[in-house]
């Protein structure tokens, strides 16, 4: 059922996107200007991921990848990675009787072996526990790279020639698709940035290849719902046309 409040914000719920990617950046830099440690930017930050989870599944926004933890984060300060991986522990814990209550799949995309064995056990645990719902799924992207996604998927898609399990000529964009993390899911609609730079920072580069971008100077712990949803209705007044030209 959508919310009563969604729908009196003129949401049209046939037009919403399925699947919306988001890479919540500015954490630090919130942090900075409240001359505050970057991990209380952090923390504040995990409480706009409950939010925008709470907002995506009051519309029916089937899937939503977040991007919290880059391969290249690993080159952070150990004491602000240890840090991040506490809090992400302390998150996952505390989020997954809501998740289950809620419908809502979690999933990982990205080297989850890289990850601590205390935090990978309690994503095993969540994971299991909401493995049967339906209503929505939660792409956490963590220790993620597109390019090294790709990378591993060539790996595989080799492997499996070598092994006469797949035909050189039946390799076409949809196979590549199923060695990827996304596999069986559909390509994001949607892409949001915070915090205003201008870039994609290696996330998800296949399955962008025809998201509607939208980039908010708004710092990821100041991202709101309201901005949300403002953000949706720009997404429906948008013409996607995927390449196309399209007649009149």
């Amino acid at each position: 059922m959508k919310s009563d409040l969604l729908i009196n914000e003129n949401i049209d719920f046939a037009k919403l996107p399925y699947h919306v990617a988001i890479i919540m950046d500015g954490n630090g830099r919130w942090a900075k200007k409240r001359l505050m440690n970057r991990v209380i930017g952090h923390e504040k930050g995990a409480e706009a991921v409950r939010t925008i989870i709470t907002a995506c599944r009051e519309s029916g926004i089937k899937i939503l990848t977040l991007y919290a933890f880059s391969t290249e984060n690993w080159s952070r300060p150990q004491k602000e990675v240890d840090a991040l991986m506490k809090l992400l522990k302390k998150f996952i814990k505390s989020e997954k009787d809501e998740l289950y209550n809620k419908g809502i799949k979690f999933n990982v995309i990205g080297q989850k072996q890289r990850l601590p064995n205390d935090v990978q056990e309690e994503i095993d645990l969540v994971v299991e526990k909401t493995k049967d719902n339906s209503k929505m799924i939660l792409n956490l992207a963590l220790s993620y790279g597109a390019r090294e996604e790709i990378t591993r998927a060539v790996r595989n898609i080799v492997s499996a020639i070598q092994q006469e399990d797949l035909l050189i000529e039946d390799i076409n964009e949809e196979k590549i698709s199923e060695y990827l993390y996304t596999a069986d899911m559909p390509d994001p609609d949607l892409l949001i940035r915070t915090s205003g730079e201008m870039r994609v920072s290696n996330f998800l580069l296949w399955q962008i290849a025809y998201s509607e971008l939208f980039v908010t100077n708004t710092l990821w712990p100041d991202f709101t719902r309201d901005e949300f949803i403002n953000i949706l209705r720009d997404y429906q007044k948008r013409d996607r046309r995927f390449g196309k030209v399209l007649c009149s």
